[in-house]
Formats: structure tokens, C-alpha cells, sequence
């Protein structure tokens, strides 16, 4: 199963743009600014959340000055005749609010993990290892959803329970004890499931990575580092033994918000965050390889690939292209220039972009 017809409508500079007769391999050129990155996070958008970019919808919204936007698509399949149109879009009198469709009805974001897959590669991702823990929780996340869509919904409602919690914790009054309880098992209920999620994609992409040759591309050694237990209930005594600390810091101390992804290169025994940046590029197309591998066992799965090949070696970027070939994901890339791609462009889909417009090369 692969996305063809993808439709944009007033989506950051393109104004409307289609893509018709994709194939397994999808490659977008043009200059930097051309808004090639820009197609590739329209198609973010048919997985749950923010997309590739973690944009607000008002940056989204095309030149019209309307506040609404528009992509669509079709996701089709060998078996079947009729393809199933996926929308995600904006109304200019909620321009606050994504609206999807699936087949002409509304449906929540979160229903759209239950037809895709879809995983991503950006040069904004190369600083992963030096970022914010936060940054490798919310990848870590994403590799997750795209396993299981239910992982966003506990992710939500953890969430909406830790800001709850962390208010009540921070007002001048005394929290009422048995609110603090019902806000706690929320916190504990959720919090549970999203650490299980996390834990259990970190301990499946060490299994795939672990059959994968070590070279071109240097293995990493995935573990999980969480901020509170792991169990439901010893979550929930745990946050109330901790309310006297919690209170005294105005928010939540424990639990899945503190959680850490920690990555060491195996050969090195060393920290990812302290081994050089080719090293870490290596070390994050693999984690990014083996979760491609793992995601296209279940749903129709999509990777997207932005400017990736330009900054890795020829002998990684064969190796890459073969890799991506065995995943059994359709691929989108990026790139400035055709030269990069000469191993696949005999079975890619290519379009050149020039400022916000869209046409077929081959």
C-alpha cells in the first residue's frame, strides 16, 4: 500500500499542488527554499500530532492570508479497487483546530495511525543527542505511535493530567486530598501505558539492530532510563509519597516526563552525545532503519528523508538506498541535486521544485 494522488492547498508557499503516480521511491529536488521540505510535511500530517516540523497550524497556512489549509490523498492498495482517501485541513473559522477526514468522515488525528505509518529523518534531528531529554522523549514517542496509535492518546491524557496535577500543586491553598487522588490515577493509569510503549520500542529496535551489520553505518545501544515505576499502582503511591517534595517545587517530580532515551556507541562503549557528528549521523539512520523495518510489519508504512543523502559518504549512501529497499516503506526524499540518487533514480518518481510549484521530471 503506498499514498498517490497527494493533494496541497494554501500549505506554506504552495498553493496547490498535486502529486499523482507515485511509486516506491518519491524524490523531490529543487534549491533550498523551494518548499521541498514543505511537501514532506504535509505527509507528516497524515500521522497523529504535529508533524516533521512541530509547527502551529497558523505557520502552515499558505500566502492567502485566509488561515486555511488542505492536503489530501489517496492510499491504495494491490488488493483492492478502491483506495482510501485520507484529509487533514483547517477551517478558516477554526484556524485553531486540525480537522481530519478518512473517506468523506470526520475522524479524530489519532484514527489516522490506524491506516499509516509514517516515520521521518530531518537535518533538525542531527543535534538529537545533544538536545533536550524532552527532544528524545518526543522521538522516542513518535517511533512508538507509529507502532501502536494508541500511544498518543495515553501521551494526551498524561499530559493533561500532569498540568492539572503540577496547578494544583503550585496554588497558595492546600490541594484537597482526594482531588489530588483522582488527578493521580489519571496520572498513573496513562503514565504506565506511555512508559510501557516507550520501553517496549527501544527494547524491539535493540532487537532489529542487533541483526543488522555493524558497518557502514555504526550500531548504537538503545536503554531506557525512566523517571518513576513502571507499574500503575506503584506509579500511584509513588506520586503520593511525593507530594510534600512536589509541593515544595511547585510541580511534578516523578514519572514519564522525566524519562531519558540513553544512547552509547556499542563499538565505542562510548556516549552518543560525546562521539563526532558523523559517527552520530550513522548512529541515528540506524535507530531510523531499524524502526522503518519494524513499522512496516504492521500498517502501510511511509519514511521521509530530508536532505539525506547529501551529508553521508558513498559507500553509507549505497548502503542506505539498499537498506531502504529491503524496509518495504515507500520512501519520500529530498535533495538539492539529481547526482546523489543515481542508484535509484531509474526506480524513483521525480519532481523538480521551484518555488512552491510542483512538476514531474520522470
Amino acid at each position: 500500500m503506498a499514498l498517490d494522488q497527494i493533494t496541497l492547498s494554501q500549505f506554506r508557499n504552495h498553493a496547490e499542488t498535486r502529486l499523482d503516480d507515485t511509486r516506491r521511491f518519491n524524490l523531490l529536488v529543487g534549491e533550498n527554499g523551494a518548499g521541498k521540505t514543505n511537501v514532506l510535511e504535509a505527509i507528516s500530517l497524515f500521522a497523529p500530532g504535529r508533524g516533521l516540523r512541530r509547527a502551529a497550524l497558523g505557520e502552515m497556512a499558505g500566502n492567502a492570508g485566509t488561515g486555511g489549509l488542505a492536503i489530501g490523498a489517496s492510499l491504495t492498495s494491490g488488493d483492492s479497487d478502491e483506495p482510501v482517501r485520507l484529509g487533514s485541513y483547517v477551517d478558516p473559522a477554526r484556524p485553531g483546530r486540525r480537522m481530519v477526514r478518512i473517506n468523506s468522515s470526520e475522524a479524530s488525528a489519532v484514527s489516522l495511525g490506524e491506516w499509516l505509518s509514517i516515520g521521518w529523518l530531518t537535518p533538525a534531528m542531527d543535534r538529537l543527542f545533544t538536545d533536550s531529554a524532552g527532544a528524545r522523549r518526543r522521538f522516542v514517542d513518535r517511533m512508538a505511535l507509529a507502532l501502536d496509535p494508541l500511544h498518543a492518546r495515553h501521551a494526551t491524557r498524561y499530559e493533561a493530567a500532569l498540568r492539572e496535577r503540577n496547578k494544583l500543586l503550585s496554588d497558595d491553598r492546600t490541594p484537597d486530598p482526594a482531588w489530588l487522588d483522582g488527578v493521580e490515577a489519571q496520572l498513573a493509569e496513562h503514565g504506565a501505558r506511555l512508559a510501557a510503549g516507550r520501553a517496549m520500542v527501544i527494547s524491539r529496535i535493540m532487537e532489529e539492530l542487533a541483526a543488522l551489520p555493524e558497518e557502514p553505518f555504526a550500531r548504537p545501544a538503545l536503554s531506557y532510563a525512566n523517571g518513576g515505576p513502571l507499574v500503575e499502582s506503584e506509579l500511584a503511591q509513588a506520586l503520593r509519597d511525593n507530594r510534600r517534595q512536589d509541593r515544595g517545587a511547585s510541580r511534578t517530580l516523578i514519572g514519564p516526563h522525566r524519562d531519558e532515551l540513553v544512547v552509547t556507541m556499542a563499538g565505542k562503549d562510548a556516549p552518543a552525545a560525546s562521539c563526532s557528528t558523523g559517527e552520530q549521523k550513522a548512529m541515528l539512520i540506524a535507530i531510523v532503519l531499524a524502526h522503518a523495518n519494524l513499522a512496516a510489519r504492521g500498517r502501510p508504512n511511509l519514511l521521509l528523508l530530508d536532505e539525506v543523502a547529501a551529508h553521508i559518504d558513498p559507500v553509507r549512501r549505497e548502503a542506505l538506498f539498499e537498506r531502504l529497499r529491503d524496509s518495504g516503506a515507500q520512501i519520500w526524499l529530498t535533495g538539492t541535486e539529481l547526482s546523489p540518487f543515481a542508484a535509484i533514480r531509474e526506480e524513483a518518481a521525480i519532481w523538480r521544485v521551484q518555488g512552491g510549484q510542483v512538476t514531474r521530471v520522470e
